[in-house]
């Protein structure tokens, strides 16, 4: 589904991310783990073609359609989150019709169920809700979510992995960046660990008798 090859990027002579290469299988849920500052954001907006790599190959499955879930997401605050949907249904050219069937799934699927809330009266947690609906708008087959749970409460948590599981199911391939390692040990099948914009661990679930996060302070070593 996408294959990395030695990507590069330099921020102010620095290299944020240096020559990293990995691959995500289709159907898979894939892990980008790494302290913060490690490169994860800057290597998802590199394969969304967000911002310019300064070196490297990005090979993605032709014609295939992603959706993206961003750390920090940010709506119009006067619009509801039924709005928020209409409007970037609109930009993918979504029939009125799909909208209007789509929208209400995806709300409930996401826990929203007062769409007429305005924006600007969501909590973090709603927003990160709200981002996961408009990522899955256009049905992609490809998913990246960008700490998809942050700002959730325990219940929160549990039920977007219940999610991410149930669109593995559906067939769904995710790329996912987390610093909450035991969802992540939940529902993703492999991953990589980044220090410096480097690789430095590739990690397999069940692999290892250590839990993730006992690999993960290993490799990191408490600092970044």
């Amino acid at each position: 589904m996408l294959k990395c090859e030695h990507l590069r990027k330099v921020y102010q002579k620095k290299n944020v991310v240096e020559d990293l290469s990995f691959s995500v299988k289709k159907g898979e849920v894939f892990a980008l783990l790494g302290s913060n500052g490690a490169g994860k954001t800057t290597t998802i907006k590199m394969i969304l073609n967000l911002i310019p790599k300064d070196g490297g190959n990005i090979r993605r499955e032709k014609d295939v359609q992603m959706g993206y879930s961003p750390e920090t997401p940010y709506f119009h605050p006067f619009l509801t989150g039924q709005e928020v949907l209409e409007f970037y249904g609109g930009l993918q050219r979504i029939k009125k019709e799909e909208l209007k069937r789509r929208i209400p799934e995806l709300l409930q699927r996401a826990g929203l169920s007062k769409s007429s809330t305005k924006v600007k009266h969501y909590s973090k947690g709603m927003l990160q809700r709200l981002a996961l609906a408009q990522a899955l708008l256009g049905d992609p087959q490809f998913l990246i979510l960008d700490e998809p749970t942050a700002g959730l409460d325990a219940m929160g948590r549990l039920e977007m992995m219940h999610t991410i599981q149930a669109l593995k199911e559906e067939g769904k391939t995710i790329l996912i960046n987390s610093h909450i390692l035991n969802d992540i040990e939940r529902v993703c099948d492999r991953g990589i660990i980044l220090k410096s914009g480097r690789l430095i661990y590739e990690w397999e679930n069940g692999e290892s008798e250590k839990s993730l996060e006992e690999i993960f302070v290993e490799q990191i070593g408490g600092t970044d």
